[in-house]
């Protein structure tokens, strides 16, 4: 996403552009896989760039907002994000022991989720599917 599209985001917000937010957004761009909020406040401090906590998370929000950013699972450490901007769909597995988060897509899946729209009527946007449950190595320790 470029600074003017960004600019025009936070514009239609009642916010302001500004170095530090567009820091945010790159980082949260770039970043390849899932991220809190801490690590992303970690690695844009280590860059070398300015940026506060707090608007870490109040451009998160931002973002989320848009759909520039998706939230993944929420923890007790906190939430974790990713960027969608970009990037294909999928879903995720997620497991409830260690807490890993295991990418996945199926076209059959997909089909199923539109068949059942079109036969509600609905028109769908988007969606998230998420299944819980126990990975591999986690599966091989409790036996």
């Amino acid at each position: 996403m470029d600074k003017d599209k960004f600019r025009e985001i936070l514009k239609e917000r009642g916010q302001r552009f500004t170095g530090e937010r567009y820091a945010i957004l790159q980082k949260a761009l770039s970043y390849r896989g899932h991220f809190d909020p801490e690590t992303l406040y970690l690695l844009i401090r280590k860059a070398g760039a300015k940026a506060s906590r707090a608007s870490v998370y109040r451009t998160l929000s931002v973002l989320l907002d848009c759909g520039v950013i998706q939230q993944v699972r929420k923890t007790e450490h906190g939430t974790v994000y990713e960027s969608t901007y970009g990037h294909s769909h999928h879903d995720h597995m997620l497991c409830i022991q260690c807490g890993d988060i295991l990418e996945f897509y199926s076209g059959e899946l997909e089909k199923i989720q539109e068949s059942i729209c079109k036969k509600q009527g609905f028109h769908g946007s988007s969606h998230t599917l998420e299944i819980r449950g126990y990975c591999k190595k986690c599966r091989k320790k409790k036996n």
